[in-house]
């Protein structure tokens, strides 16, 4: 993701940035994200720290217990607990779901096509589907 965002800054296409810079600079730019982030998700939490900031400001205490935090301004984030997770009666549906979650794999997809196993193999251009 780092190509796309520095494409971004610079105005030029990611094949010409991987033309123009090496991997040493590009080890540089890597390390420079890390330190200081940068892209729509730091601008993102930047601003719901202010409205956060403002919000608490002027918060009732009565009606909102809670302080105001910055993901609470971000309405694509999801607030979600780590342990949360559905549970299901038929272990066959909390592993559907399980499957689906955690590796986008469709099990009962599987099953009407007849596979009883999946192996996930990195192809080529990072392709990982492949099925027995």
């Amino acid at each position: 993701m780092l190509w796309f965002r520095l494409a971004l800054k610079f105005g030029k296409s990611v094949a010409r940035l991987k033309r123009e810079i090496d991997c040493h600079e590009f080890g540089y730019w890597m390390a420079y994200s890390r330190i200081e982030p940068w892209g729509p998700y730091m601008d993102d939490l930047r601003m719901g720290m202010i409205c956060a900031t403002l919000a608490n400001c002027f918060r009732d205490p009565k009606k909102h217990r809670d302080p105001f935090q910055p993901i609470d301004f971000m309405p694509w984030a999801k607030k979600q607990d780590a342990g949360e997770r559905p549970a299901f009666e038929d272990p066959a549906d909390q592993a559907q779901y399980d499957a689906l979650a955690l590796f986008g794999i469709d099990l009962n997809r599987l099953k009407a096509l007849g596979k009883r196993r999946y192996v996930a193999k990195r192809g080529k251009r990072g392709n990982n589907d492949a099925m027995e």
